[in-house]
């Protein structure tokens, strides 16, 4: 296999022992990501004592990032300009994350920015906000708080010590966003820090041009970009940004449901292995398995399939270049 590509598999509680993760190194698995939504890096340190023990892997983080999504509403919300509205206890529901992120004086952007409100009084449980653009809130609409948040802030503080190699940025916008995270990172030290910009909305997209040459490899990251758009529409977004990243020989990553029904089954379907084999065609330099690792029953066997079906198609264009 001429093509040197990276493996990711995400840490959760199917492969932490070390047992399984020196199965999932053996079967070829190049880097492991642990999604710092839900932790931080400190509360990872037993983890990565042994990971350490099965291997020296690339270790990215993928940051809680810029935008997140409120919780269900019973009803769509109309909200007025000037008007005061809770978000937390009392008031729309939003995980302990971003209510940790938020002060007086912060703007959050709602559904893609067509709603605009200012933090007047933030609290532990809840935060007074004002609007300041109004519109129809409804359930499950992204929440943009502009800039890193705390908690990423201190997670790239601890990168060194952790062993950090690369960072996943989500919910990329433009460059700017790329720009930011950079000068943060050289700020800490950390500045060789591979950046991983993760398109998963139409924003992303539509400023892939200038986010590519500002970012270390680009993240096609199917999950939330196929909630964007509608689900017949994402074959073609995902094949041109790789025909862009190509264009500009920057590295990318395909991720999402490669191996979706590996968390129940042990054994993938057709279409799943052909969906692996034609993203490698496309040109892909990464591929990573999110819930197939973190959550499946077969981690190991998972991380098997998608190595062996990549070779394949390796091998399959080798052939193709000799020609």
């Amino acid at each position: 296999m001429n093509k040197n590509i990276e493996f990711y598999g995400t840490l959760g509680s199917a492969c932490e022992s070390e047992k399984t993760l020196e199965e999932m190194f053996r079967t070829g698995m190049t880097g492991v990501r642990v999604n710092l939504s839900h932790q931080d890096l400190e509360d990872r340190q037993e983890w990565l004592a042994s990971m350490r023990k099965a291997a020296k892997p690339e270790l990215l983080v993928d940051l809680q990032g810029p935008e997140l999504r409120i919780g269900k509403l019973k009803k769509p919300l109309i909200l007025e300009e000037g008007k005061k509205l809770i978000l937390g206890k009392g008031g729309v529901k939003l995980s302990k994350q971003i209510l940790g992120s938020l002060e007086k004086g912060s703007e959050i952007l709602i559904d893609d920015g067509k709603i605009l409100l200012t933090v007047k009084k933030a609290k532990e449980r809840y935060a007074e906000c004002v609007v300041l653009r109004g519109g129809v809130l409804k359930s499950k609409k992204s929440i943009t708080i502009p800039g890193l948040a705390k908690a990423d802030l201190m997670n790239i503080h601890n990168a060194h010590e952790a062993g950090v190699t690369g960072v996943m940025l989500p919910f990329v916008r433009g460059a700017q966003d790329i720009i930011n995270l950079r000068k943060t990172l050289e700020a800490e030290g950390v500045g060789d820090i591979r950046i991983f910009a993760k398109i998963e909305n139409l924003a992303g997209y539509e400023a892939i041009d200038e986010i590519i040459p500002e970012s270390d490899m680009i993240v096609i990251a199917r999950g939330d970009l196929g909630m964007a758009v509608p689900l017949w529409e994402l074959p073609t977004i995902q094949k041109d940004i790789s025909e862009r990243c190509k264009k500009a020989g920057k590295p990318f990553m395909v991720v999402t449901q490669l191996l979706h029904s590996m968390e129940e089954a042990m054994v993938p379907t057709r279409a799943e292995v052909s969906d692996i084999y034609n993203a490698v065609l496309d040109g892909a330099d990464a591929l990573m398995l999110t819930g197939e690792t973190a959550a499946g029953n077969y981690p190991g066997i998972a991380m098997g399939y998608l190595v062996q079906t990549a070779k394949q198609a390796c091998a399959y264009l080798d052939k193709d270049n000799d020609k």
